[in-house]
């Protein structure tokens, strides 16, 4: 039996308007490939290039009721569009990221090591010593194309 996708969406509304869900999640087209987007009530909280292996990480960190409510990923998947047409250097977004100790040079270095909101934390430009790309859980292929969009290096 399958029901209408009128009645899931009601459904993933009304799930997500009582808060029965620990996060939201919608998959957004960009020239880079789908990526999977996340939100807790608290704001942004994940971001991946592999969309399977993402809802897994989601779910072990932020709780098993996951659902996909497109709605409440509305502003970050606009905000991507505009970043990948080149109209947006900076999110808006409200984050829900902890580091701990922000002033922390090493908190922020083991963050960015296992950014979970790639892109909107712009991990992707830290290059080596050598003025070298090295590695980007996209790939050295997405963190070079990222970087000519910004204008960071030429194409």
């Amino acid at each position: 039996m399958s029901v209408s996708e009128e009645l899931d969406n009601r459904f993933r509304e009304a799930a997500a308007a009582a808060g029965l869900i620990d996060a939201a999640f919608d998959l957004a087209d960009t020239p880079i490939g789908t990526l999977l987007v996340a939100a807790t009530d608290r704001g942004l909280c994940q971001i991946s290039f592999d969309t399977d292996r993402g809802l897994d990480e989601l779910s072990r960190h932020f709780g098993t009721r996951v659902l996909r409510v497109p709605r409440k990923l509305d502003v970050t998947r606009r905000e991507l569009d505009e970043y990948f047409e080149g109209r947006r250097t900076e999110f808006g977004m409200p984050l829900a990221a902890k580091v701990g100790h922000p002033r922390a040079a090493r908190a922020v270095g083991v963050v960015m090591n296992r950014n979970p909101i790639p892109i909107v934390l712009p991990c992707h430009r830290v290059i080596g010593a050598n003025g070298s790309l090295t590695g980007y859980g996209g790939g050295l292929h997405v963190k070079q194309a990222l970087l000519e969009l910004e204008g960071a290096i030429l194409a």
